[in-house]
C-alpha cells in the first residue's frame, strides 16, 4: 500500500461535479493498493499515518500525530501511485491491485481509520476526480507499507 500525505488546513474533492468529501485541518492521503497488499498492509498503513509526528506541538516543533492534534483525513483513491515510470514513457500499472481487491482494502482502511475515532471524508472510487487542498508547511510524506522507498 502506497500513500501520499499532505498536512492540509482544508482539502475537498469532487467526482463528476459533485463535492463528496472535504475537511478542516488534518491531513489529506492519497492511497494506493498494491497487487500483493491484505489487511496487514491496511493497518501498517493506517497506523503509521494516524501516528506520524508531522503536527507542530506547542514549541512550534513537529513532534504530534494526527490522533494527539484531533484533525480529519481525506482519504482518495489513487491506482497511478503504483505507476513503473522507469521504462519507456507510458507508465505501467500492472503492480496496482484489480479494482475489486483495491476497493475492498480502501474501504478497510478508511473504516480502520474512522475507528479511532478521526472523522473521515473520502472521494469516489473509479471515478475521475478532483481534489483542492491548501498544504500546510508545506509537509508530503511518502509512505510505502513494502517499505520500497
Amino acid at each position: 500500500m502506497r500513500a501520499v500525505i499532505q498536512r492540509t488546513i482544508r482539502s475537498s474533492v469532487t467526482s463528476e461535479g459533485t463535492e463528496t468529501g472535504r475537511i478542516g485541518a488534518g491531513l489529506t492521503v492519497l492511497l494506493g493498493v498494491g497487487r500483493d497488499d491484505d489487511e496487514k498492509d491496511v493497518v501498517y498503513t493506517a497506523d503509521k499515518i494516524l501516528n506520524l509526528r508531522i503536527f507542530e506541538d506547542e514549541e512550534g516543533k513537529m513532534n504530534q500525530s494526527l490522533l494527539q492534534k484531533g484533525g480529519e483525513m481525506l482519504v482518495v483513491s489513487q491506482f497511478t501511485l503504483y505507476g513503473d515510470a522507469r521504462h519507456g514513457r507510458r507508465p505501467s500499472f500492472t503492480a496496482a491491485a484489480p479494482p475489486d481487491l483495491a476497493n475492498r482494502l480502501y474501504e478497510e482502511f478508511v473504516q480502520y481509520v474512522e475507528k479511532q475515532g478521526v472523522r473521515v471524508a473520502t472521494g469516489v472510487f473509479q471515478t475521475e476526480m478532483v481534489v483542492s487542498l491548501d498544504n500546510h508547511g508545506p509537509v508530503t510524506i511518502l509512505l510505502d507499507s513494502k517499505k520500497e522507498f
